[in-house]
């Protein structure tokens, strides 16, 4: 990862409770959108220029999925299911 070349300035802290989701909106037409939605608040991830793909979206794109990837490795790593509860991650 690299350094930051630029101070925060603020943070925004959206939790992955009910509601939560990510979906990709590829587009025939346009370069496509991440919808990160976290109940009333909507976050949407696209590219530089409109119609146009650079190199550095796709190096931004590669480090989401690999952060993304860690990001559920990590929380699969903590989770647990309670004794009396059915494990959710598997079918029935």
């Amino acid at each position: 990862m690299t350094r930051r070349r630029t101070h925060r300035i603020s943070i925004i802290t959206l939790n992955t409770g009910c509601g939560a989701r990510a979906t990709n909106h590829p587009y025939p037409a346009r370069t496509p959108v991440l919808a990160l939605d976290f109940g009333a608040v909507s976050l949407l991830v696209t590219t530089s220029a409109g119609g146009l793909v650079t190199a550095s979206d796709v190096e931004f794109a590669r480090q989401l999925a690999h952060e993304a990837d860690q990001f559920a490795r990590s929380v699969e790593s903590k989770f647990t299911t309670p004794a009396n509860e059915p494990d959710q991650g598997k079918a029935a």
